[in-house]
């Protein structure tokens, strides 16, 4: 029999989850039934929209179940299967992340692209995080080359690749970054920078300077002040591509709004929360073809935070919260 090591929640964490909220639990998988395969994980995808999946409340997504493997993405090889057209060795991704050895129904596994890139580039630049990005700025802001675009969160996993994706396009980009080492990193990249670990006035003001033109799209990672002050900057007509406010997501009670948001009005604004499935769907290859050169020839940078052990994935998700993850943050098993 083989076994499979995967971390449960044993209750709805409020606030920042503790560490110990996880636990490790091991199990003897089931004999292997038709149309199924069994996977040994590789890589691990930790990623902040799995904190709202700890809340124990339906969203887009179904809440994790509680003392039940959780789920993310991850990336691995096929040890034995039963599935008609996946074989041994063939390398795959899937949703059964959170565990080193994953039984799934074959048809919720998919082959990896032929794309000459490390494969761990497709739980990030090349999967779902890239595919976010690439969603939000061409399908959901309707982006123009002549547009000055401002990036939340332009150093994490998401907006790394807008930031670059709006540069490569010839746009006017800003990002947003929590340390100067991101910043920097994004300035060498022909990025505006600026600090959203400021207070909303101060942010306003760098913005002003950075972008004295105003901002006509708005990708929105983060909220709380960050959004208030980009309302501030937006120029009528303006779209804003909402992807995420981790800023909220360890949030004990609701916040105030944006004292602003009235901005919405009065500039004609166009403000859309996307999913990325919902929008993604039947563009996936017209995605691998716009970006997946920029990838493989070096136009686009991505860069990797990367924890080694499948004991370190709490501890790999919890930095996410922390602001200490350069790009994608990943869990690498033996």
């Amino acid at each position: 029999m083989t076994q499979s090591r995967y971390f449960t929640i044993s209750e709805h964490p409020e606030g920042l989850p503790e560490r110990s909220l996880f636990q490790l639990e091991t199990q003897e998988l089931p004999e292997l039934q038709e149309g199924e395969v069994r996977v040994r994980n590789h890589w691990l995808s930790v990623d902040p929209y799995m904190r709202g999946r700890m809340s124990g409340v339906k969203t887009y997504v179904e809440p994790f179940e509680l003392n039940k493997p959780m789920q993310g993405g991850a990336l691995g090889e096929v040890i034995e299967s039963r599935h008609h057209t996946l074989k041994q060795g063939d390398r795959v991704i899937h949703m059964g992340g959170w565990r080193d050895v994953a039984q799934l129904d074959g048809d919720q596994v998919q082959p990896l692209p032929d794309i000459d890139v490390p494969p761990q580039a497709f739980l990030g630049v090349l999967g779902m995080p890239g595919m976010t990005s690439w969603a939000g700025l061409t399908l959901v802001a309707e982006l123009k080359s002549t547009d000055t675009v401002l990036i939340s969160a332009a150093s994490g996993a998401v907006g790394s690749l807008a930031a670059q994706l709006a540069h490569q396009k010839g746009c006017t980009v800003i990002g947003s970054a929590g340390s100067q080492e991101k910043r920097e990193w994004l300035e060498a990249r022909g990025i505006k920078a600026v600090d959203h670990h400021q207070s909303v006035d101060d942010i306003r003001k760098a913005l002003k300077e950075a972008a004295p033109q105003g901002v006509d799209v708005y990708y929105e990672n983060v909220g709380g002040p960050m959004l208030e002050a980009a309302l501030d900057v937006m120029n009528d007509f303006g779209r804003i591509a909402v992807c995420g406010m981790i800023s909220r997501y360890n949030e004990a009670s609701p916040s105030a709004g944006p004292a602003n948001i009235a901005a919405v009005l009065t500039k004609r604004l166009r403000m859309q929360g996307f999913i990325v499935h919902e929008w993604v769907k039947g563009h996936e290859q017209e995605f691998y073809r716009q970006v997946s050169p920029l990838v493989a020839d070096g136009r686009i940078e991505y860069r990797e935070t990367v924890e080694e052990g499948l004991e370190r994935t709490p501890d790999a998700f919890l930095a996410l919260f922390e602001g200490s993850n350069q790009g994608k943050m990943l869990v690498k098993l033996d």
